[in-house]
């Protein structure tokens, strides 16, 4: 994906049906993590020391990922070969911001980085489920010449 095609990706944006599906999962992801990971669940796991195997601990990034990656789908997607492109790309930035914690005075935290890739995973296969429909499909009964 070049700038020009961004460019043009936005000049040309209208809301689709694949566009909404995106947001949908996005804007649900963000609601439950607001809704009910922040003020209910992590405060729950915290105060009564139970063992979540530190999902209290990467709800954030958990559920923080998941809107972020199909929101970018939504925005600067047309069909799903760009959407792979791009939750591959948000992932991978996102661990890259990780990383980057440091330059920002924070220290890094490996858990964080995992359940990032686990939502990367997780998305990936999420949203290759759910448009799987619109792949071709491969006809093997025409003959090559």
């Amino acid at each position: 994906m070049t700038i020009n095609d961004l460019k043009i990706e936005l000049k040309n944006w209208k809301l689709t049906k694949y566009k909404a599906i995106n947001f949908a999962i996005g804007i649900s992801a963000l609601l439950i993590y607001e809704f009910v990971g922040r003020p209910i669940y992590r405060p729950y796991i915290y105060s009564n020391n139970i063992n979540d195997f530190h999902i209290a601990d990467t709800l954030g990034n958990t559920l923080g990922t998941m809107p972020t990656l199909f929101f970018l789908i939504a925005i600067l997607s047309t069909d799903t070969t760009k959407g792979n492109y791009l939750l591959k790309l948000g992932t991978f930035s996102v661990v890259v911001f990780e990383l980057a914690h440091p330059l920002l005075g924070k220290s890094i935290d490996i858990w964080d980085i995992v359940a990032t890739i686990l939502t990367g995973l997780f998305s990936y296969i999420i949203y290759n489920q759910i448009f799987s429909f619109a792949k071709p499909p491969v006809n093997r009964n025409t003959k090559k010449r």
